[in-house]
């Protein structure tokens, strides 16, 4: 559903443990904006870039980089537009980020076993498979989720 409602301009920094599902979320959004490429993990070509959906998919890994080595990659310019049409960016490992854009959705990935994964879940039994944290920051709207329908 992700894919089908965010908007141009999109940053989601998604954080969790190794296995926790930040690509094949990524993968699920890819499908939402109408991607029929295979959707890998960027973990050695650092970005993968989709043009052939509803918007430009911008995928990034940062998991072997160090925060000067981000740096490096102008991440601004795809979030700002400057140099690449508007899309949405998601972009794993987004901790090693040493500068984050204006506003973003961050994405926190769970799964029973992980540290705090647990505890959060303990008393909502129907989360005990991996589950997302979403949180808008600098003003990011989480309004498109107002109708997207409930899990049952």
């Amino acid at each position: 559903m992700l894919g089908q409602t965010l908007p141009a301009g999109s940053t989601l920094l998604l954080e969790g443990d190794l296995g926790s599902g930040k690509t094949t979320l990524v993968q699920g959004l890819g499908a939402g904006l109408g991607i029929s490429e295979a959707i890998d993990s960027p973990t050695f070509t650092l970005i993968n870039e989709y043009m052939e959906g509803r918007l430009p998919l911008y995928h990034l890994d940062l998991y072997r980089l160090q925060p000067p080595e981000v740096t490096e990659l102008n991440l601004e310019s795809y979030w700002e537009g400057a140099d690449y049409p508007l899309g949405i960016m998601a972009i794993e490992w987004a901790e090693r980020l040493p500068y984050l854009p204006e506003r973003y959705l961050q994405v926190h990935l769970r799964y029973p076993g992980e540290a705090g994964g647990d505890e959060a879940i303990a008393n909502q039994p129907e989360l005990a498979g991996r589950y997302v944290e979403l949180v808008g920051v600098g003003g990011f709207s989480l309004d498109f989720l107002q109708d997207v329908p409930a899990k049952q």
